[in-house]
């Protein structure tokens, strides 16, 4: 068994600080996301995925990397998505095996009702707290650590079909 390596006061003190704020400030942009709009955060994070582009679709693989989240989790949120009208699921031509996920008319329209606030909830809760420089640090920080753990990815998207194996 491998030997644990603690993390000194300095480490905890980060890694800490950052998963309560994240968790913090998941749930405060969730609630005002709720009070404004008829989405939920996870639907929130789905359109955004899709409407970022340009044909408002994605692989269900492609997306559930994008938004980090485990493969059945997400086929489970986009079906009840799908129930109300804000996605829809659609065959890949090119492959039988796969789907794509798309936003709909109303997905976009809900997307852009619930953005302004959204960004303004951000801006309350974020980056009205952090100094310029002190975005610019959190950015590059969080870019590294983002790079980093796309290498842990297990195969490049290429070499996958959307239930994750090898082509």
């Amino acid at each position: 068994m491998t030997k644990a390596s603690w993390l000194d006061a300095r480490q905890e003190r980060a890694w800490r600080a950052l998963q309560f704020m994240q968790m913090r400030l998941t749930a405060h942009l969730a609630r005002d996301l709720a009070a404004e709009s008829g989405l939920a955060y996870q639907d929130y994070v789905v359109l955004v995925a899709l409407t970022d582009e340009p044909e408002g679709r994605l692989r269900l693989f492609e997306l559930a990397e994008k938004i980090g989240w485990e493969r059945s989790r997400l086929s489970h949120h986009v079906s009840r998505m799908a129930d109300r009208g804000l996605v829809t699921k659609e065959k890949c031509t090119s492959d039988g095996r796969g789907s794509f996920v798309a936003v709909t008319p109303l997905g976009k329209k809900e997307i852009e009702a619930a953005a302004p606030g959204h960004a303004e909830s951000v801006r309350r809760l974020f980056i009205d707290s952090l100094t310029p420089e002190q975005l610019d640090a959190m950015g590059d920080a969080a870019q590294i650590v983002l790079e980093r753990l796309s290498q842990f990815d297990p195969l490049p998207p290429e070499q996958r079909d959307d239930k994750g194996s090898a082509n």
